[in-house]
């Protein structure tokens, strides 16, 4: 697979993925969410699945669309992966209700349209 294909399929699946955040989220308020556990894990895994794409996309990509927060994105990522006892409900709901609103935004211009069906 060449590298643009596998960069628009790990971009694809960050913006599914950062779609599905925004719709939990949707409607719902900070205290929603803290005493919402499926709530929680269910925006928690859609996180890491975003900071794991996101790592896999290639270093040239990255570097031509720096308006996307790659090292944060990741970096976030790990601290849900590897620092779960550190993890800040109230950071990870405003990551969820603010920035992946505006990360949806960033990658939609960026996400090639799927090819055409042949008939």
């Amino acid at each position: 697979m060449r590298p643009e294909e596998r960069d628009a399929g790990l971009l694809l699946d960050m913006l599914e993925h950062a779609r599905g955040v925004t719709s939990a989220v949707a409607g719902k308020t900070l205290e929603d969410y803290l005493v919402d556990e499926t709530l929680r894990l269910v925006v928690e895994r859609r996180l890491e699945i975003i900071g794991e794409a996101a790592r896999r996309v290639s270093s040239a990509f990255r570097k031509a669309h720096s308006e996307v927060p790659w090292s944060g994105i990741i970096a976030q990522r790990n601290l849900l992966i590897h620092e779960y006892g550190e993890i800040q409900d109230d950071i990870v709901w405003n990551v969820a209700a603010v920035s992946v609103p505006e990360l949806v935004a960033l990658l939609e211009p960026l996400v090639p349209p799927p090819p055409a069906l042949e008939e």
